[in-house]
C-alpha cells in the first residue's frame, strides 16, 4: 500500500473529476489499510460543512465533509495528487467531528 495520511488529496479510479481529502487519523490507516475520505468539488459555497480548501501546490475546491467515504486503496486505484496545510486538516476534522457529536 502506497503511504497515505490524513490530508492527502487524492484521485480516485472512476472518479475523472472529482479530488478527495483523506479524513482518517494516521493512526487508523496505519491500522486497518483504509481510510475515511470526503469530496472536494468546485463551485460550492463555504458553509459549516462545506469547507474551502487550497492544497500545497494548488489543488482547490470545497471539501463536503457530510459525505464520509471509507476506500480500500488496494482495491481501488488511489494516487495522492497535493496535500492540505495543517490549518486545513484541523478545519475540515473538526466539521466532520461536528456531524458524529451528541445533542
Amino acid at each position: 500500500m502506497k503511504d497515505f495520511s490524513q490530508g492527502d488529496i487524492i484521485r480516485i479510479e472512476g472518479f475523472k473529476a472529482t479530488s478527495f481529502v483523506i479524513v482518517s487519523k494516521n493512526a487508523f490507516i496505519r491500522a486497518t489499510g483504509i481510510f475515511h475520505v470526503c469530496p472536494m468539488l468546485s463551485g460550492i459555497p463555504a458553509g459549516p460543512v462545506h469547507i474551502p480548501v487550497k492544497g500545497k501546490i494548488g489543488e482547490s475546491g470545497t471539501v463536503i465533509c457530510e459525505q464520509v467515504k471509507a476506500i480500500d486503496p488496494n482495491a481501488r486505484g488511489c494516487r495522492r495528487v497535493d496535500s492540505l496545510a495543517y490549518e486545513d486538516i484541523i478545519n475540515v476534522s473538526d466539521a466532520v467531528q461536528g456531524i458524529f457529536e451528541y445533542d
